[in-house]
């Protein structure tokens, strides 16, 4: 018997790679009036690579998209001559815009339904909040990546997920829209496995997810099926 659902959040219960632009590009904005000599030498695109010489360094951080994103800035300022940098402020204005996302027409109803019959709850490697997005209600708690210290698919996040929903493994749907992350992680987990595939993409190779879907209200027919079989 399925007792609980788990939904990623980026790109599953909205579009975030636009939204990530937008909250680049309002940064950037900010920053060319601040501190000039950092939008002068870097565009959006370049101060969001700047992550990747940070991993390079401090591969242990990997998992934490905000300190990424900080240490980020605090390298594009020294490397503009900035002595001091005011980036707690910067990362601000990112992250309010970063939670500016519009869920698909799909999502509320659906979790709202959802959450009749099932505990839901979300599990991201994200930093998105819901609380500024408005869908905390929705969830009976909410774990990421920097909350439990990893990534998926790494297990970590799944065996909390499981142990606060007092569930076994298999009880437990994970839905998804990632192979990698959500359908490897999940079902390495012992989850049932569910690919939100919205854009119709090839399945990437490896083992398939349980069931795939193109939204939410199909994720609602796939449950139905599934517990008629018992």
């Amino acid at each position: 018997m399925i007792k609980a659902i788990t939904f990623d959040l980026d790109d599953t219960l909205w579009d975030i790679w636009p939204v990530v632009e937008r909250a680049e590009e309002r940064l950037h904005d900010w920053l060319k009036v601040r501190y000039p000599r950092i939008t002068d030498r870097f565009t959006p695109l370049e101060l969001r690579e700047l992550s990747q010489e940070v991993i390079a360094v401090w591969p242990e951080i990997a998992y934490d998209r905000t300190r990424l994103r900080k240490e980020a800035l605090w390298l594009a300022a020294q490397r503009a001559d900035y002595g001091e940098f005011d980036v707690d402020s910067a990362f601000a204005v990112f992250f309010v815009a970063r939670n500016a996302v519009e869920p698909f027409a799909d999502v509320r109803p659906a979790l709202e339904r959802l959450g009749r019959r099932y505990t839901l709850a979300s599990l991201s490697n994200g930093n998105a909040d819901l609380r500024l997005i408005g869908l905390h209600d929705l969830f009976k708690f909410s774990l990421n990546a920097i909350d439990v210290g990893a990534a998926k698919p790494e297990p970590l996040m799944f065996d909390l997920a499981r142990q606060r929903l007092a569930a076994q493994p298999e009880q437990i749907v994970h839905v998804g829209d990632d192979p990698e992350h959500d359908v490897l992680g999940a079902a390495r987990a012992g989850f049932r496995t569910i690919w939100i595939n919205r854009t119709r993409r090839d399945w990437p190779g490896g083992s398939r997810a349980d069931a795939e879907i193109a939204s939410l209200i199909e994720l609602e027919q796939v449950l139905t099926d599934w517990e008629r079989e018992k």
